[in-house]
């Protein structure tokens, strides 16, 4: 039996809101199987919302959750390092609206994950599987999900944009292809767009240490990965797919989708039933003993 895993211990990190430019204390606490990934807002007390599709808020930029007017928002990175660690169980204290940015990846999230360990608890774990194609079309906007044996995602990105013309990626996703690969690419931007989007309130914490900044004759930092772009698309997809509320197995192939278009189609998966039955299954793959790449290390709360 695969069974269902929690965190061994509660750990603590800070770390700055991308759009709010706020100093955020998150933890990560064990919760009990059947619990689920849950967001707990410590300013407002103790109102929980559910990682679930049926707690969807607005979508700018990042993707949002709300319950009895509680919301938390950008959690797409940390729910990409839960779900693809096989955490079933938590529960994430924050005391802001945001989910730190860290340094723009899942990967200091792995590493907090990592350091907390984990426990594999008694219960069972269900896993949803594609058994036809599902597909949403959005313009010049696609993404689907066809039958397979694994979890394995298709990305490509095109961008009127002289560096970033177009690039794609195939990839089974794997606890250790997730580490190695995925996790951590970076959030990225164009300079032209920054001062717009603070004028609108947004990326206040942003910087050079927490995304990607492409101008129009070169990159302002340096990459991790040739294709780090599309890789962070798949990271981002991962993430917004959790919201499901199970670990998928199938394949998703999606083009210039964004967060909008990921949770849209994720609310559509739980509505067409006939298109998967829920089953059990072996992990994929095991924890692999490596650390992030060593900027990706986060502050740890004392």
């Amino acid at each position: 039996m695969d069974s269902q895993r929690t965190l061994r211990r509660a750990i603590s990190c800070v770390g700055i809101g991308l759009h709010s430019g706020n100093r955020v204390h998150l933890s990560l606490k064990p919760a009990p199987a059947g619990y689920g990934i849950r967001f707990r807002r410590t300013d407002l007390g103790d109102f929980e919302v559910p990682a679930t599709v049926q707690h969807l808020a607005g979508i700018q930029l990042a993707t949002g959750l709300a319950c009895n007017e509680v919301s938390v928002e950008t959690v797409e990175h940390l729910l990409s390092a839960l779900v693809r660690l096989h955490v079933d169980n938590v529960l994430i204290e924050l005391n802001s609206p945001e989910v730190p940015i860290m340094d723009g990846s899942a990967a200091p999230f792995v590493y907090l994950i990592q350091e907390a360990g984990i426990k594999v608890l008694s219960a069972p774990r269900t896993y949803l599987k594609i058994v036809r194609p599902i597909s949403i079309s959005r313009g010049d906007k696609r993404i689907a999900l066809f039958p397979s044996d694994h979890f394995k995602i298709t990305y490509s990105v095109s961008y009127d944009h002289p560096l970033l013309r177009h690039q794609s990626r195939t990839i089974r996703i794997t606890e250790e292809t997730f580490i190695e690969e995925i996790a951590p690419a970076r959030t990225f931007t164009f300079l032209k767009d920054v001062e717009m989007l603070r004028q609108n309130g947004l990326a206040l914490g942003g910087s050079l240490d927490n995304a990607i900044v492409l101008g129009e004759t070169g990159v302002l930092n340096a990459l991790r990965f040739d294709d780090e772009f599309v890789r962070h698309k798949i990271l981002d997809a991962v993430g917004d797919l959790a919201l499901v509320g199970y670990p998928v197995i199938g394949h998703l192939v999606a083009h210039r989708a964004g967060h909008a278009l990921h949770t849209e189609f994720a609310a559509k998966i739980l509505e067409e039933k006939d298109a998967w039955r829920l089953v059990d299954a072996p992990l994929d793959a095991a924890v692999p003993a490596v650390s992030p790449v060593p900027s990706a290390v986060p502050h740890l709360a004392r």
